[in-house]
């Protein structure tokens, strides 16, 4: 059933799923994307503003509402917290965003704090690229209501609802439901992203150990692994609120929702372990490349004191006979000159042959 949920996810990704609730109508503001009511699994075809849903579903004590936000304001989330009696430190977080992951219970409700995460396309890797980009998804879970808040540019849960909506049965299990399927989608997010900064690890390996080795600078290295820990800040804290989640009491988490929370925190533990080999292969890159550029300067400098011993012959010969003393060999015969630029030469030969052949040349 997870597997089908998912390739379902995938093919309403392809679409473009809107579905605004009337401004008009609302007395919360344009930031409500989505306001529906689900009962027995099944979407309502009404369209209601959200107060009215509300009042719709606790009278009839059937189903649930699922109501969508993005960007709320102080004063627009007030009407949300005011109508489902949020607590008000979920409620500041919700609005102020930029909160770790995690997962609080507050009374009878749940609030999960979620990264999403996206990976940045580009055409080739520099020390400035964007390789991860971050959001944040809010959720808040009751007996009979589902509100998400999202933040960031991505994170949409159109796709993810459709799906749901494709597998009635399994929506049919109330918020609970909705909360794994969310986590589902952001844990299988996490799982793109590292595949596809896997590529660029590669690639900058490969640079590393090619032959031109030296065009792999230090700064592509540092930038993915700033990228990397953008990725570690997102999964490392989801870890115990997921197995939380899949193991412990907790209100609307009940057990036959329990072992769909367990496949999450297993996919959850391969993402950490991908990461964890990721940052040891980017150090080894690193010290790798580090090496090289050393090894590199220690051959620059060996050729460079190979050369000055080279021409440290014939300078030597002609500040011999360059001192002006009256009395030195061969200055009055005709064939000194030649005989000393003769001996120069084969200085140098026997020199620079020597330093050939140990490699330093």
């Amino acid at each position: 059933m997870i597997r089908n949920l998912r390739r379902a996810v995938r093919r309403a990704a392809r679409k473009t799923v809107v579905d605004l609730s009337h401004p008009a109508r609302s007395p919360l503001g344009s930031t409500v994307v989505n306001c529906v009511i689900y009962e027995d699994g099944v979407r309502q075809p009404e369209n209601y503003p959200v107060d009215e849903a509300v009042r719709r579903v606790r009278k009839t004590g059937r189903g649930f509402v699922w109501i969508g936000l993005h960007e709320p304001s102080d004063a627009e989330f007030a009407g949300v917290a005011e109508l489902f009696g949020l607590h008000p430190l979920a409620v500041e977080d919700a609005v102020d965003a930029h909160q770790r992951p995690k997962v609080e219970r507050y009374d009878e409700s749940l609030f999960a704090v979620f990264k999403t995460c996206r990976y940045v396309e580009h055409e080739e890797l520099t020390a400035t690229s964007e390789v991860v980009d971050t959001g944040e998804l809010m959720i808040f879970t009751g007996t009979d209501f589902v509100i998400t808040v999202r933040h960031g540019r991505h994170g949409s849960l159109g796709p993810l609802r459709e799906a749901l909506e494709a597998t009635p049965e399994q929506l049919a299990k109330g918020p609970a439901a909705v909360l794994h399927a969310i986590a589902d989608q952001v844990v299988d997010d996490y799982l793109a992203v590292a595949d596809a900064v896997q590529n660029d690890i590669d690639a900058v390996e490969t640079a590393v150990f090619s032959e031109q080795g030296g065009h792999a600078d230090a700064g592509r290295i540092y930038q993915l692994k700033r990228e990397l820990l953008e990725l570690r800040r997102a999964v490392a804290p989801l870890d115990r609120p997921v197995h939380a989640l899949a193991s412990q009491p907790l209100p609307l988490v009940g057990p036959d929702i329990q072992p769909y929370f367990r496949d999450v925190a297993d996919h959850l533990s391969r993402v950490t372990e991908q990461i964890t080999s990721f940052d040891a292969l980017l150090d080894s890159i690193l010290q790798a490349h580090l090496a090289q550029v050393t090894v590199a300067q220690n051959e620059d400098m060996r050729k460079i004191t190979a050369w000055a011993a080279i021409i440290a012959v014939p300078t030597m010969v002609c500040g011999v006979y360059g001192m002006n003393f009256d009395h030195m060999p061969e200055l009055r015969w005709a064939y000194g000159y030649p005989l000393v630029l003769g001996v120069m030469a084969v200085a140098c030969f026997v020199v620079h042959r020597s330093f050939r052949r140990n490699g330093w040349l």
